[in-house]
């Protein structure tokens, strides 16, 4: 049995991480199940797999979680320093990384130097801290089992290879709802239209992230730590049908690609089971079903945030990590209605050339970037709603 601990229970990740659990009970036993909020869900979770331990990470709600769970034998804790702790726990064998933005870096930190595996679905983690991370994992023995579908599909294309015969990685995109949309049309976009994801079922953030690119960029920066990548051998193509899912080219031209529907969970599946394949009753790909696959460069002038996110890349530092908070704060911003889609790249370009630069930054120093970025980042928005 894999004991698990799934951090983000409740969302969109850590729902479907729990459907392959459910379907493979033999396989995997819950030992952790953490939220934030979603205390309703998160208390049906725990009373569906009876895990060792829930963590609540907003202490507000942690009487609430307790009352409802006190007649079963569940220890209930809250806040993050909580989860930071029963990450380390013996009875943990695999943690699923699966808190959305900056608030998983903490977690995913304390299990690495636990020496747990981790199947990684936060992949601000990488983006905000990536040399870091992966240098502690390193250090540890850790492996990190991506499960971001293209990261999920590298990493399957690249088992059994030699890492130096990398020529480059060829990250696909769907384009999201707006593809081949201008900036007229998209500055009247509103966060119900952006929520309509054409191919993905995904949580509200990383939606946004999709419609705006920017979830590419973010992708394009993991992938650069998850595989010891230069700049230069990362690129991007939009694949609108989203059935490869991304491509290895290799130093002598061929090229590997991994194909699939668009479902989580069978990333999901194969990181909690890594090195071994698991049967399930997943809808199968039929080419008969897709007889055209298409391909496009992405149109980096109106979808500004991947530019950002590649320029943040290049520049390295706490850039990605400013970049990070600065999206952070404007794509909830957008979800409010409190900035249009247009301006949620203004807050992030903005914010990105307020920051002061910290070329080798160590953990205090990230943290504080992130805490700077998001405080500028917010006063902008404020002043855009004076504005509009």
């Amino acid at each position: 049995m894999k004991r698990l601990a799934i951090l983000g229970s409740t969302g969109s990740i850590g729902t479907q991480a729990l459907e392959v659990v459910a379907a493979n009970k033999d396989i995997f036993e819950v030992e952790v199940l953490s939220g934030h909020s979603n205390t309703k869900l998160l208390i049906e979770q725990a009373k569906q797999f009876e895990p060792n331990a829930v963590v609540v990470t907003n202490e507000e709600k942690y009487e609430e979680v307790k009352s409802a769970l006190s007649l079963l034998p569940i220890k209930v804790f809250s806040g993050s320093t909580s989860l930071d702790e029963v990450v380390q726990w013996d009875s943990v064998d695999i943690v699923l990384a699966a808190i959305v933005g900056f608030a998983g870096l903490s977690s995913t930190l304390a299990a690495i130097d636990a020496g747990k595996t981790i199947a990684l679905a936060n992949k601000e983690t990488l983006v905000v801290a990536g040399e870091l991370v992966m240098k502690r994992a390193a250090e540890k023995g850790v492996n990190i089992i991506p499960v971001d579908s293209e990261h999920s599909a590298l990493f399957q294309c690249l088992v059994g290879e030699n890492p130096v015969d990398i020529e480059k990685i060829i990250l696909t995109a769907s384009g999201g709802p707006f593809i081949g949309r201008k900036t007229n049309y998209l500055v009247n976009v509103k966060a119900s239209h952006a929520l309509q994801h054409p191919n993905w079922d995904m949580g509200a953030k990383i939606t946004i992230d999709s419609a705006t690119l920017m979830n590419k960029g973010l992708e394009m920066i993991e992938a650069k730590w998850l595989f010891g990548l230069r700049n230069e051998q990362i690129d991007v193509v939009v694949h609108p049908q989203s059935i490869i899912h991304s491509i290895v080219q290799f130093i002598d031209g061929s090229q590997k690609a991994q194909m699939g529907l668009p479902d989580m969970k069978l990333p999901i599946q194969y990181a909690l089971a890594y090195p071994k394949r698991i049967s399930n009753n997943f809808k199968r790909l039929s080419f008969k079903d897709y007889p055209k696959l298409t391909f496009e460069e992405p149109d980096y002038k109106t979808f500004r945030n991947l530019a950002l996110a590649k320029d943040a890349m290049y520049k390295g530092g706490n850039t990605p990590c400013v970049m990070n908070a600065a999206n952070e704060i404007a794509v909830q911003a957008f979800l409010q209605n409190k900035v249009s889609f247009i301006e949620i790249s203004d807050v992030i370009e903005k914010t990105m050339g307020h920051i002061a630069y910290v070329e080798q930054p160590d953990l205090e120093e990230y943290e504080h970037s992130d805490k700077e970025a998001r405080l500028f980042a917010t006063e902008l928005v404020k002043k855009s709603q004076l504005a509009s």
